[in-house]
């Protein structure tokens, strides 16, 4: 967006009365975060920087407006942060990494099980922040912070993970290895998992003894705010943690800084690759989890129910907002006949605000997802697609302006646009295979390989597709394969850029740097007379 069209879409919106599109519980629930954390807004007035440990007003002159996607309701601005106030953030976060990377493992340890209490306390300011602003519905908000809490639980055990090695390698002579910190990182998140990605990286980085710089997505920063306030509250010194906003610039300026050393992005594939390429070349290490486009291949010998259930709940969950989602069904022989009750059971999923009563899945983020996915479903039925479920021209009863696409399913080809490119909405592709191998062939076709799944009851089946599809994470009778944080983020293909992955080991090899030391200390030296002038040869 240009700083034009940001000043255009501030002065209209800000006009409007503040919280007018809002139901009772949703002003009361906004009213409450306003009050109540430092540097998040939900009343109409701005979001913070957090640099040096204290939330600081912008001094920018350029504002973008995050709005509620259920009603268009301003919820707050967020600034770009100025070229000042970044240098100010960077060189609060060096600062600070000359202590903090000296600070014992166990102090590092304390704060990481002091951040998971404060995390479970305030869990609900958290995804009633993520509602507001992503527009999830409140069940999925608190599953959005639970899954990087679990990462958050996984670095306590950071004096483990950080065990360096040690071997006699001659008489009197030892080698060891220590992981250290790289120094200041810089962690760039994305809209549709506002708390779960941040704590994939806060911990990890933090843990290890780096310092880093949080830019939350500019759609929906409050779950990040909210988060630096309780790693404050933690005991996290100042300047360990900072968050700045904004947009390209901003990412720019976090790609281009000699002092930030490593960056972890989860995102588009443009902004990927924009940042992997100007990060790579500025000489940091990069880690980025790009676009997806995962296949669920179901075999005629499933459990229907349990099958038919898992997929609509992965392609429609968070209203298709999730990298993981499952966007492509690969009907294979008597699976083709479960389409007329895929359909009934698509057709049952209430759609609304997050806050209300039984609402399965909220709005997308904004109208011009709206209409880019309202384009890509048209497109199917230009290209001879069938559209089975049509989820376009959505009304919902007292959201007028909502970003509302209901379920959609679509009977399509490998060759159709609907196909071919990431929707990131609720629509659901179907395409037929006569057999396994067509599926894995199609599958493995595919240029990303973020996820897949089987759904099946034969162990040999189960294992064939394992063996030979080309995708990094894969779910038997799982629909969202995500590992847990013991393991280690392992998608591949388009749908990854970087040498080392988010969390678990990896996140812990990401974030770390080995430093090598020999040392000799000969017994004769105690008593020997006589300097040994021979080519050491360790034997």
């Amino acid at each position: 967006m240009s700083i034009n069209a940001i000043r255009a879409r501030t002065l209209a919106t800000v006009a409007h009365p503040p919280l007018s599109g809002f139901t009772a519980v949703t002003r009361q629930k906004a009213e409450q975060l306003s009050a109540e954390w430092k540097g998040t807004n939900a009343v109409g007035q701005n979001t913070k920087n957090f640099i040096g440990g204290e939330f600081v007003e912008s001094k920018t002159t350029n504002w973008i407006d995050v709005v509620d996607p259920a009603s268009q309701t301003l919820l707050t601005r967020v600034p770009e942060t100025t070229g000042a106030e970044f240098e100010q953030a960077v060189a609060a976060a060096s600062q600070a990494f000359k202590s903090w990377s000296r600070t014992s493992v166990l102090t590092r340890q304390r704060f990481v099980l002091e951040l998971q209490q404060q995390l479970r306390q305030h869990g609900e300011a958290i995804a009633n922040s993520i509602v507001l602003e992503q527009g999830k519905t409140y069940p999925d908000a608190q599953g959005d912070l639970l899954r990087g809490l679990q990462v958050v639980e996984s670095a306590a055990g950071i004096p483990s993970a950080l065990l360096g090695n040690a071997i006699e390698v001659s008489k009197d002579m030892d080698t060891t290895t220590r992981r250290l910190p790289l120094g200041v990182c810089a962690s760039i998140a994305p809209f549709n998992f506002p708390a779960m990605i941040p704590l994939w990286t806060i911990p990890l980085a933090i843990a290890t003894g780096n310092t880093l710089i949080i830019k939350p997505s500019e759609r929906d920063p409050g779950a990040a705010m909210i988060i630096a306030e309780l790693c404050q509250r933690a005991g996290l010194p100042d300047g360990v943690l900072n968050v700045v906003h904004g947009g390209v610039p901003t990412v720019n300026a976090i790609c281009d800084h000699p002092s930030i050393k490593a960056v972890s992005f989860v995102g588009g594939d443009r902004a990927g690759r924009h940042i992997y390429e100007r990060g790579r070349k500025a000489g940091k290490r990069v880690q980025c989890n790009m676009g997806a486009k995962n296949h669920a291949v179901m075999m005629p010998d499933a459990n229907k129910n349990h099958s038919l259930n898992a997929l609509v709940g992965a392609a429609f969950g968070a209203a298709g907002q999730r990298c993981m989602a499952i966007s492509v069904a690969v009907l294979i022989g008597e699976a083709q006949s479960w389409v007329p009750e895929l359909i009934e059971r698509a057709q049952k999923l209430i759609v609304n605000q997050g806050f209300e009563k039984g609402a399965d899945l909220g709005p997308v983020t904004s109208p011009a997802a709206k209409e880019r996915i309202d384009g890509l479903i048209a497109s199917a039925q230009e290209q001879g697609g069938k559209i089975l479920l049509d989820g376009r021209g959505l009304e919902v009863a007292g959201y007028p302006n909502g970003n509302w696409v209901g379920p959609t399913v679509i009977e399509a080809t490998t060759e159709m646009r609907c196909y071919k490119e990431e929707i990131f909405g609720p629509v659901l592709i179907l395409v037929k295979a006569d057999s396994l191998d067509d599926a894995i062939g199609i599958i493995n076709s595919n240029p990303y390989g973020n996820g897949t799944a089987i759904f099946t009851q034969s162990g040999a089946t189960a294992r064939k597709f394992e063996n030979e599809v080309e995708v990094g994470q894969i779910g038997i009778n799982v629909p969202i394969p995500v590992p847990l944080p013991m393991f280690s983020w392992s998608g591949n293909k388009g749908s990854f850029l970087g040498d080392v992955p988010f969390y678990g080991r990896s996140g812990v090899d990401f974030y770390t740097q080995n430093k090598t030391t020999t040392t000799l200390w000969r017994s004769e030296d105690a008593i020997g007379k006589k300097a040994s002038v021979v080519m050491p040869t360790h034997l």
